[in-house]
């Protein structure tokens, strides 16, 4: 069982790769050209030193069976073991009725090839396990015949000295089972060293085109998340900057007459947010025109806002149509700078984002902007809370992005977002992010 279990690890029998199959080539025919001329040049070599004078048979037979074999070398990648054997076929009708021509070095190295030929280049190891261990069993059941019922121990014995008949039938016996085991043996390590070779490098191609094919969606991956970012980035802008403009126009429109300082400020928002607005997307449209929008260098950007800037924010905001309040609840007087930059940048976008909802959809006349930050308990987090006094406008109905914008941003930073009606009258949109060693 041990033996069997070792086998079956050695020759790989249950891996489920199939070896592709390889055509027959311009180098497999020159190398057969090649091998069948060398191998008759040999034959006449030989028979100008006399070595075959004791072979009856004609010249064009000695030629036959001494190129013949050559045209399995052909095939040997395309058929492996069809040409194992029709080889192994070819090799026992020589050595039966020509024994002198299957001794040649030719014809040996011939058979050898096919042999290992078998073994590497076979699709299936299960298939080849087989048809090698029946050819074999069959050549080594072969010699045993030949040592036992036919000439072989005869040929042994030629020209030994009679005294000595059992020595020289045991060594002569000793002698070819070794030749053979290491002939065989050595066509069949060589050949599954050539097949895992082949496999091992099958798995490294297929490791890199598994690792370009990953490396090609990351990349198409970050492309997209990037672009992602870029939209939310852009409709934060422009419904920020529309709607302060929309608002500080309608206030500037009422107060014009009665209070010409006041409607001044509002054109001086307008202007200043209009320019703001044209100079972000500028930035933003910069990075999409690009071959690559995925920015890596932070000079390629501008300056992100960040909680700090929800002052200027709601500065914007307040107005004679909609006052907005902001309040700052810190544990400590650094607290600010504890929050990272991706958490304070997302809950501006997500003040900007409702406070915009508020202008656009709501009858509110007051909203009020906290901000809470706590850093030195348990549980530190930073949290921006939105919240007005009005209903929803009739008629007014928004596309949703904004608040899908506000739970892709909590998503990313592991936090909480809460949007909606408030029991007491008004709307609710507040988020909330853990700071590192906090939980959500």
């Amino acid at each position: 069982m041990v033996l069997i279990d070792t086998l079956r690890r050695f020759f790989a029998i249950d891996d489920p790769w199939e070896r592709p199959g390889s055509e027959v080539t311009r180098q497999d025919a020159l190398i057969t050209a090649g091998t069948a001329v060398l191998s008759l040049l040999t034959v006449e070599l030989m028979r100008g030193v006399g070595v075959l004078e004791a072979v009856d048979h004609p010249v064009w037979v000695q030629w036959l069976v001494t190129a013949g074999p050559c045209l399995l070398l052909l095939g040997r990648r395309r058929w492996p073991l069809t040409m194992l054997v029709v080889g192994s076929v070819a090799y026992w009708a020589i050595a039966t009725f020509a024994s002198p021509m299957a001794s040649l070095l030719s014809t040996q190295l011939v058979y050898f090839a096919v042999v290992y030929s078998g073994v590497a280049y076979a699709r299936r190891r299960s298939e080849m396990v087989l048809v090698v261990g029946a050819v074999l069993v069959g050549m080594f059941a072969w010699l045993v015949w030949s040592l036992a019922v036919g000439s072989a121990v005869d040929d042994m014995l030629a020209g030994s000295d009679p005294a000595n008949r059992s020595r020289a039938i045991v060594a002569g016996i000793a002698l070819t089972t070794l030749i053979n085991v290491v002939y065989f043996g050595g066509a069949v390590l060589v050949g599954q060293s050539a097949w895992r070779n082949r496999r091992q490098r099958a798995r490294l191609e297929d490791q890199a085109s598994t690792i370009s094919a990953q490396s090609e969606e990351l990349s198409e991956r970050a492309v997209v998340e990037e672009r992602l970012r870029i939209a939310r980035e852009l409709h934060d802008v422009v419904a920020h900057h529309v709607s302060v403009i929309g608002v500080q126009a309608a206030g500037a429109r009422r107060v014009l007459q009665r209070d010409p300082v006041a409607a001044t400020d509002a054109l001086g928002v307008i202007e200043s947010s209009s320019r703001e607005a044209v100079t972000q997307m500028r930035s933003l449209l910069r990075t999409l025109r690009t071959a690559t929008p995925v920015v890596t260098q932070e000079e390629h950007r501008g300056p992100e806002p960040h909680l700090g800037d929800i002052a200027r924010l709601v500065a914007e905001r307040d107005g004679p149509v909609l006052h907005v309040e902001h309040e700052v609840v810190l544990d400590c007087e650094d607290a600010l700078d504890a929050v990272p930059a991706a958490v304070g940048h997302s809950m501006y976008r997500t003040a900007q984002e409702a406070l915009t909802n508020v202008a656009k959809h709501s009858t509110a006349r007051t909203a009020r902007v906290v901000v809470r930050v706590r850093t030195r308990s348990g549980s530190p987090f930073a949290e921006v809370e939105v919240t007005d006094d009005g209903r929803a406008r009739a008629g007014s109905t928004g596309s949703g992005l904004g608040h899908m914008g506000i739970r892709e941003r909590a998503g990313l930073l592991g936090g909480t977002v809460e949007v909606g009606p408030r029991a007491t009258g008004g709307y609710r949109v507040r988020l909330r992010v853990p700071l590192e060693g906090g939980d959500a």
